[in-house]
């Protein structure tokens, strides 16, 4: 893959675990690799389709002197999310921290941190039907909206549908989102959680009624299946619920296991409820 390579630019900067490092600094050198998000850098020839790394190599130094952190493996981390974040161009980024001057007895050269993160498109399933169900979509979208490991793509219309399962409760208001997102397929998960218990969700009963509902359908195309995690969703080809608002913002998004498109699910479901009526 096409990717532009800043090589250990030097920065003086104020991060160790030890006082002296934090007050006096010292010598860092930062490596960054910077994948497209599509296609390649070069395709264009035009610097406003590719990234200009003189303004990459300005905003690490800045950034670099700016924060302060006693783990060089933290500062790598957060550094790659700070490019990522600010450079829609990037798909990937690979950062390298590096810490020749390190306090430590040994004949070592350097120490070194790495962080590589990279966008992944995800799909999530939204439900709610317990109390104001509009406003609790609407929250859970606002929560996405202002995470910064997150950026919203695309989001379907709002349907109502009766319960799947446990019929003897109120309909939902059901939506899908399109989303990118750097956090594993388990962070992913977690921040889901995050937002339905900050919203109010209680889990005390399965497929019960509930304040809002946050169900990943894909990730990118893994298939995951954990004691916690399924991916893509296990139940998903049988839902009504879900097919129709995903079908509106990936018709043609293929099924990694059945490698059916949406719309194709959609259409079977749908003839396989008309035959059993």
């Amino acid at each position: 893959m096409d990717y532009i390579g800043i090589r250990r630019l030097e920065i003086y900067a104020y991060h160790g675990c030890l006082p002296e490092e934090n007050e006096l600094g010292q010598k860092f050198y930062v490596t960054a690799d910077l994948y497209p998000a599509a296609g390649s850098f070069a395709e264009s020839d035009l610097l406003e389709d590719s990234v200009n790394y003189d303004e990459v190599c300005r905003n690490i130094r800045k950034w670099m002197t700016e924060k302060r952190f006693r783990l060089i493996e933290t500062c790598a981390s957060y550094l790659a999310e700070n490019i990522l974040m600010h450079y829609p161009a990037l798909g990937r980024v690979r950062v390298e921290v590096e810490k020749p001057q390190v306090p430590v007895p040994y004949p070592v050269k350097t120490v070194l941190a790495c962080a590589d993160r990279s966008w992944h498109r995800v799909y999530i399933g939204l439900g709610s039907n317990l109390g104001d169900r509009k406003e609790y979509l609407e929250k859970a979208i606002w929560h996405l909206n202002h995470t910064a490991s997150v950026k919203m793509r695309k989001l379907s219309s709002v349907y109502e549908t009766e319960a799947y399962g446990y019929t003897d409760q109120p309909a939902f208001l059901n939506a899908c989102a399109a989303l990118d997102t750097w956090l594993s397929p388990e962070e992913f998960l977690n921040l889901l959680h995050q937002i339905e218990a900050s919203l109010g969700r209680v889990r005390n009963m399965h497929w019960g009624p509930r304040t809002i509902d946050l169900d990943i359908l894909f990730y990118d195309r893994e298939i995951i299946d954990t004691e916690n995690l399924h991916i893509p969703h296990i139940d998903m080809a049988n839902r009504l619920f879900v097919l129709t608002p995903l079908a509106e913002i990936a018709p043609f998004y293929r099924h990694p296991v059945s490698q059916i498109t949406v719309d194709e699910m959609l259409q079977k479901l749908q003839k396989s409820i008309k035959d059993q009526k």
